[in-house]
């Protein structure tokens, strides 16, 4: 049984082309067709970037798990950052 690995590399890209599609979005310089297509691909990409996220968390769990700490603390940025 092999495990199924996530592939990180491409979620910047993806946020990155969101972003991109936002824009467009609200601009409205669209035709309709071309706006439905354009939120289809958002969907797709935030629901892709999401997976990876959740992914990503679990990964962290186990890592602070196996540290021998029984939960993760919320991060607090302070005021400076």
């Amino acid at each position: 049984m092999t495990k199924k690995k996530t592939d990180f590399s491409h979620f910047e890209q993806s946020i990155a082309e969101l972003e991109q599609i936002v824009q467009q979005l609200e601009q409205g310089d669209l035709s309709l067709d071309q706006a439905l297509q354009q939120f289809e691909r958002g969907i797709e990409l935030s629901r892709t970037s999401q997976q990876q996220l959740q992914a990503a968390q679990q990964k962290v769990q186990l890592l602070v798990q196996n540290a021998g700490q029984d939960q993760l603390e919320p991060f607090v940025a302070s005021e400076g950052e």
